[in-house]
């Protein structure tokens, strides 16, 4: 499964690249985030509870940021298990400055198994940009106490 998208946060880079850095920032922002928590190097535990469509489920798994380029992007790594199925990935984030903005881009690639897999590509992929652009915007007002604005 591809993913890609970007959006704009009323913000200087460097903030949100802060933003986007810091745990607590992450959970927060995170859709149904129940636990991040350290576990080595720009490595975490996480525990969420996501569903797509009447397939619900909690999911254990973990998160290691690499190929750090501050500020303008890293690469997400991410695995998680659940009772419906399992979903692994990787996702490049890049930051530009746009003015008094910065536009975060994303771009990821994933596997979805198990019961969760059974749903279709299509549902899939919208339920995955929804959970992207509620992160996104979630960020955008933690930075800024603003909203942001969909990619363009």
């Amino acid at each position: 499964m591809r993913l890609s998208g970007s959006n704009r946060v009323r913000a200087a880079r460097e903030s949100v690249w802060a933003a986007l850095l810091d745990p607590a920032s992450i959970a927060a922002c995170l859709p149904g985030c129940e636990l991040l928590e350290p576990d080595g190097p720009d490595c975490y535990r996480a525990t969420l509870s996501v569903g797509v469509g009447s397939i619900r489920g909690r999911y254990t798994g973990r998160v290691q940021i690499t190929d750090q380029r501050e500020p303008d992007g890293y690469r997400m790594h991410v695995e998680g298990r659940g009772l419906p199925g399992f979903v692994r990935g990787t996702v490049a984030v890049s930051l530009a400055s746009e003015g008094p903005e910065t536009v975060v881009s994303y771009d990821a690639d994933g596997q979805v198994g198990g019961v969760i897999a059974g749903v279709g590509q299509r549902m899939l992929t919208g339920v995955g940009r929804m959970l992207a652009d509620q992160f996104f915007a979630s960020v955008g007002r933690r930075v800024t106490n603003k909203p942001i604005d969909p990619g363009r």
